[in-house]
């Protein structure tokens, strides 16, 4: 089967958050599986994609309102990425080192609905001026939930009207709202259809998307269960088309994910020495940000932002200080200006307790995953989360609180063969009562390298997702022929 994935994120390329790691690993693992699967990103000028090699392979021009625009497409030349990475270049959108935010100004680009729409239909321009032919085109998040709605009701893509197609929510909070007249960027359709784009008078880019594809997915079945509840706002939309979803746990790269051969450690290990392996990367982390490495050492990397739970930090660790418990913590992230404010702050009134990188850094995120020996994801949504499966992949035991996809991976120590610890309420007091736990777990030498070397063993690799995706587009291709 051929796939198609068209998204805004794609690791190594262009990667902001969770999204960005799925949709460079489920290509490479269904090509492992012998699909033939591809990915189709903006042409950022990220740091990786500027000094990546490229070939222009297609130019052209798509509608646009009343207008038109130019676009290009390029390939990567990359063999060792395991896909075909297809980028496209719309000259004034997408040339910018950000992904959706300034990195200068730390606020989100003034253009996101033009950037984003005029990405959609040049991938479906592209495509449809081509002999390819995939068997199921699958889009990610709200930024390609427009394209299954053109697919099927836009006349210049109605050679593409009876082929598959299948939506992703990652995210559900982020739906590409917009002011209902904004229909009028998208190429001609069947005014009879604009209902299929409308959520409460708006243009809601997700809606359209569940609306439109064939099937619709989440990245845990915990998550989609959460979003028959709520999810914000299309909860009730989510329901009426609850035949059609599907909850799969995301895995992760065990290609990049592996202390064996990780090449941004200090010291690479594996089941045979994770001990003196951890010790050591530990013992270079704690030196990097002045830390006593004797302490155990609760790390937070990701997102600054309210959905992850990071505005519970400053006062966990002040709870923690002021309780005089035997801990250290990092934080790696950037996200909510007034929170790094915070985080400042605490880190000139606690050196040697806490310290921080307000920045985007994945070498030093592995090196933390190594050299951590407890990784705090207090997240209010957490559809999949992959920060607790790097976590145990190195040895470093996953704290967290019970939602989405941390609750399908992550089972507390107090549960029959538990590894992680776990609370169920945002709440700084649940949240410091199970850091403590993690200290007094830590005392237990014996004990916590039992669960450590225990962790590193669990399967969470992409080819068990690859099959269940494969699975999913198989029963797509039956529906259509029937």
């Amino acid at each position: 089967m051929e796939i198609i994935h068209i998204t805004a994120e794609c690791y190594p390329a262009a990667k902001a958050g969770g999204l960005g790691d799925v949709a460079g690993a489920l290509p490479k693992y269904l090509n492992k599986l012998g699909q033939t699967s591809s990915v189709i990103l903006p042409y950022y000028q990220t740091n990786w994609l500027q000094k990546a090699s490229t070939s222009p392979i297609f130019e052209g021009s798509a509608p646009f309102g009343t207008d038109t625009f130019f676009f290009r497409v390029h390939r990567l030349d990359d063999p060792d990425l395991g896909f075909e990475l297809n980028l496209v270049e719309i000259p004034g959108r997408f040339d910018r080192p950000g992904i959706y935010i300034d990195p200068w100004s730390g606020h989100p680009y003034w253009d996101e609905k033009e950037r984003f729409f005029s990405f959609q239909i040049a991938a479906l321009e592209w495509l449809s001026q081509t002999d390819r032919n995939p068997d199921v085109i699958h889009c990610h998040d709200h930024h390609t939930g427009l394209v299954p709605f053109m697919m099927n009701h836009c006349f210049r893509y109605d050679n593409y009207s009876d082929t598959p197609s299948v939506i992703t929510i990652h995210n559900g909070e982020y739906q590409g709202m917009h002011d209902i007249g904004s229909y009028t960027m998208l190429p001609a359709f069947n005014l009879g259809k604009i209902g299929l784009l409308d959520w409460n008078g708006k243009l809601n880019s997700l809606a359209a998307g569940i609306k439109s594809a064939w099937k619709v997915t989440t990245v845990s079945e915990g998550y989609m269960n959460e979003l028959l509840e709520d999810c914000h706002g299309l909860e009730t939309l989510l329901r009426h088309e609850k035949d059609k979803t599907a909850g799969i746990l995301n895995g992760i790269d065990t290609d990049v994910w592996d202390p064996k051969t990780d090449e941004y450690l200090d010291k690479t290990y594996s089941l045979r020495n994770y001990k003196s392996g951890k010790a050591a990367n530990k013992a270079y982390l704690c030196d990097e940000f002045s830390l006593k490495p004797d302490k155990p050492l609760f790390s937070f990397i990701g997102r600054l932002v309210r959905e992850k739970g990071a505005d519970l930090l400053p006062d966990l660790i002040k709870r923690c200080r002021e309780e005089n418990l035997e801990a250290i913590f990092v934080v790696l992230g950037t996200g909510d200006p007034a929170l790094h404010d915070v985080l400042k702050q605490l880190q000139g009134e606690y050196m040697g307790y806490f310290d921080a990188r307000l920045e985007y850094n994945e070498k030093l995120a592995h090196r933390i995953y190594a050299g951590s020996d407890f990784i705090l994801m207090p997240s209010r949504v957490e559809p999949c989360g992959l920060n607790q499966l790097y976590s145990m992949r190195y040895g470093t035991v996953p704290v967290v609180r019970k939602t989405g996809g941390l609750a399908d991976t992550v089972t507390d120590l107090n549960e029959e063969n538990g590894y992680g610890l776990v609370f169920d309420d945002f709440d700084v007091e649940q949240a410091f009562n199970t850091v403590k736990r993690g200290v007094e777990f830590f005392q237990e030498k014996q004990f916590f390298n039992s669960i450590r070397r225990y962790i590193m063993g669990l399967d969470f690799s992409w080819e068990k997702a690859a099959e269940n995706y494969t699975d999913l587009y198989e029963e797509l291709k039956k529906m259509k022929g029937e």
